[in-house]
């Protein structure tokens, strides 16, 4: 059991560690590590969609897809699964945030040394009874220029003022709003870092429709 062997079995599911953390008596799984999952790119999302739990017409696709499969992975590798969705509710974003390559950004939200603003993550496994030496990462938003998220919003809703959820909604209404709607966010896709990633636009379609619905 190993990090690297969990790096393996997720890999051909489009999946990657983007993160690692120690746990600690608090955490509730006993001594070992926590390793988050997160969309590999690119060909993430033409995976996830030509499976099963895609086609089936039943709700929560992607929910049902990172459950099943993630589950199989935990079990093949001697580990414990816990998901960011469901029941018990699960601190992604203070793991995300003690794994040392996650951090908040200039506007709140997760940004990620990998995937920028686009950031989310689809499960976890832990690996009891092992240990990782893991140093943070850089800091991506300290060295990036003119932090454009700051004022990437049109109506201005996410800013580093915080966020106000009725005004994203009432302008997603707008025909302005299209775009956030069909490509995504325009704050998270702002981001410098997460440029490369190669996160499709269907994907991130997919995901405005289920929050503003």
């Amino acid at each position: 059991m190993s990090v690297q062997a969990l790096s393996d079995l997720a890999r051909p599911h489009q999946l990657e560690i983007f993160g690692v953390l120690n746990l600690t008596p608090e955490d509730g799984f006993g001594p070992g590590v926590l390793a988050l999952l997160g969309p590999r790119e690119p060909g993430f999302w033409a995976q996830v969609t030509s499976t099963p739990e895609f086609n089936d017409g039943q709700p929560d696709p992607l929910d049902r897809w990172s459950r099943r499969t993630i589950d199989s992975i935990a079990e093949q590798i001697g580990g414990t699964s816990a998901f960011p969705f469901g029941e018990p509710l699960r601190p992604f974003m203070t793991w995300a945030l003690r794994s040392g390559r996650a951090w908040s950004s200039p506007v709140g939200i997760l940004v990620h040394d990998t995937a920028g603003l686009m950031v989310s993550y689809r499960g976890a496994v832990i690996l009891p009874n092992i240990t990782v030496d893991a140093p943070e990462a850089a800091r991506p938003c300290e060295t990036c220029v003119g932090q454009p998220c700051l004022i990437a919003c049109p109506p201005r809703a996410l800013t580093g003022d915080g966020y106000d959820l009725p005004r994203c909604h009432a302008f997603l209404d707008t025909e302005d709003g299209a775009a956030c709607m069909t490509k995504g966010c325009v704050v998270r896709r702002s981001c410098p870092q997460g440029s490369s990633y190669g996160r499709l636009e269907a994907q991130s379609s997919y995901h405005m429709g289920l929050f503003h619905r």
